[in-house]
């Protein structure tokens, strides 16, 4: 049973409210991503090395996933919005101040722990005011979370470009996110969170469940690499300007963000199972090129290809998650997260160790097989259930 919310907002006030978390989420986290090659050089860092401090993101996010399903079983999925998104402004700042490879791996850590705060209340919250509507605007939100990754992307490459350290740059962009938080929080939902008695707070996705829970795997583990690796991969495989490697990292973001706002339309067109399995297939089919032919236009072109491959798919899978009959939408979300997220966690640090070992084109080239995995655990669903909840954009106002 979902939490019962209680607002004095109309719905459209309550869907931007909730926007602005995601646009909070999504540009605190792509501002530290626009910074990973500097901070690589910064601190002397090799492709392994990098390859563990990253592993860190993934740990802390999946240590802290019990314990933010039952801070939602407890309180209000805004309180602990609020609480996130304080916590991920305050941490940013710090990895800015990390001076060697052990302090890079605790604050990311701690990071990891804050945008697990922030995903699944943001997401939590999503699902709620979802309710509030007669068809789903959750894929929406999500290309709001990649607009904001843009966003953070287009100001890393202006600080890249006129030579401001990360310290300076991630204190401007906490102070600014810590000022939207404090202004916006009241126009978000306030859910009274129910208790999950008789059952435990976090548990391993069902059957149906699973089946969507090891696509989101392959996507995720898609998506992190791209936002890990992507301005590392044009730097060293096809062209060592800093600034067009940023700048690769943008395309990925703004082929990414068009995808969802764009995704749902094309859902209602031809299906949730068509649009995961192109999905795959141009996750697939980007990195090959990419890996194939390291070149400036056509490596960006196998960006653009990846961005619009992985755009739909977790929107897609929390939209079927927050509406599963058997637990609460927190609960749901926390569970399928769970599968998903061992995508952040094992793929993109065994990237680095293999660039490290051999290169980053034969890391891309592996990378690229979970665009195929995608496409053959999508060929396994029923039509019936891969239709069950459709995804649209049409919403009533």
């Amino acid at each position: 049973m979902d939490e019962q919310p209680t607002h004095t907002r109309s719905p459209k006030q309550l869907r931007i409210g909730a926007a602005i978390f995601f646009f909070i989420s999504g540009f605190g986290y792509s501002t530290w991503a626009s910074r990973i090659p500097t901070i690589k050089q910064a601190l002397h860092l090799n492709e392994a090395q990098l390859g563990t401090a990253l592993f860190a993101l993934p740990i802390g996010l999946m240590l802290t996933m019990p314990l933010t399903s039952k801070l939602l079983t407890r309180y209000s999925s805004r309180a602990v919005m609020l609480f996130g998104s304080l916590f991920l402004s305050v941490i940013l700042v710090l990895i800015g101040f990390a001076n060697s490879l052990w302090q890079l791996i605790l604050v990311l850590l701690l990071f990891g722990s804050a945008r697990n705060l922030m995903t699944l209340s943001i997401n939590t919250q999503g699902v709620a005011v979802q309710a509030l509507y007669k068809k789903s605007i959750m894929a929406t939100f999500h290309g709001i979370w990649s607009m904001a990754g843009f966003a953070g992307a287009a100001v890393g490459l202006v600080m890249v470009y006129f030579n401001v350290i990360p310290a300076w740059h991630f204190i401007a962009v906490s102070i600014l996110l810590v000022a939207f938080t404090l202004y916006f929080i009241g126009d978000t939902l306030l859910q009274k969170p129910i208790p999950q008695s008789g059952r435990p707070v976090f548990s391993l996705p069902g059957k149906y469940l699973l089946k969507f829970s090891l696509i989101c795997f392959a996507c995720m583990a898609c998506e992190n690499t791209m936002y890990d690796w992507s301005a590392l991969y044009f730097q060293k495989e096809v062209n060592p300007d800093k600034t067009i490697a940023t700048a690769a990292f943008v395309i990925y973001l703004v082929a990414m963000t068009t995808g969802r706002f764009f995704g749902d339309r094309v859902v209602t067109k031809l299906g949730i199972k068509t649009v995961l399995k192109f999905s795959g297939l141009f996750i697939l089919c980007g990195l090959l090129v990419a890996v194939a032919l390291p070149y400036t236009v056509t490596a960006g072109f196998g960006f653009v290809l990846v961005g619009f491959g992985v755009s739909c798919i977790v929107p897609m899978v929390f939209s079927l998650a927050g509406k599963s009959k058997n637990m609460s939408s927190s609960s749901a979300l926390a569970s399928i997260s769970t599968v998903g997220y061992l995508g952040f966690v094992l793929v993109p640090p065994f990237v680095g160790y293999i660039a490290h070992a051999a290169s980053l084109r034969l890391s891309f080239g592996i990378i690229a097989l979970f665009g195929g995995m995608i496409v053959y655990f999508v060929s396994k669903l029923d039509d019936d259930n891969s239709h069950e909840a459709p995804v649209t954009s049409e919403a009533i106002e």
